[in-house]
């Protein structure tokens, strides 16, 4: 397995070892040990897949109080995986950082808690695999405009098709200092 580190502290991008023959391949897409080596999380308590169609922007979602740090692949097609750092205090706070995941390129982005997450769907459909570090509680969800000017994601779509909820998800500056998660070094 191969560790990358993006700009964003925390964030990292997974390239699995993959053994493959004319028969098909084999991966660890999960391995408590070899994770903790390298500081990632060893204990998750949902697991979660979605299916979206090409064009869809799924984001930038997060949960507050009781943040979820998001193991993600994609199992089917392709999409663009956006983390964006949304840590009060934090020096990259407002940043965000990116990568292609696949189905072909097995690539898996580690997202910690305190992160913004959202993907945009390049190919046809997309299924996608969440592993997630606390479980979903919906008074607790939240999210930020997925074209917020002051973080200025460059996404490869221009005209993303979206939820009701992402399309009215307010901009960062608008959310209240206490319902963003806290940087702590």
């Amino acid at each position: 397995m191969k560790i990358i580190e993006t700009s964003l502290s925390g964030c990292k991008v997974i390239e699995p070892a993959v053994f493959g023959d004319e028969r098909g391949f084999f991966f660890e897409t999960w391995n408590a040990a070899r994770f903790a080596e390298h500081g990632l999380p060893t204990a998750f308590v949902q697991s979660n897949v979605s299916s979206s169609a090409k064009g869809v922007l799924r984001g930038l979602h997060y949960q507050w109080p009781r943040p979820q740090g998001k193991l993600v692949s994609v199992l089917e097609g392709e999409v663009y995986d956006v983390a964006v750092d949304i840590r009060r205090g934090s020096p990259t706070f407002g940043q965000w950082a990116a990568v292609v995941l696949s189905a072909d390129n097995k690539k898996q982005f580690w997202i910690p808690e305190g992160f913004a997450h959202g993907f945009a769907v390049l190919s046809e459909r997309a299924l996608f695999s969440y592993l997630c570090t606390d479980v979903y509680v919906k008074e607790h969800d939240a999210g930020i405009r997925w074209n917020d000017a002051d973080i200025a994601v460059d996404w490869p779509i221009s005209a993303p098709t979206l939820s009701a909820k992402d399309e009215a998800a307010p901009f960062l500056k608008d959310i209240a200092e206490d319902r963003l998660p806290v940087y702590q070094p």
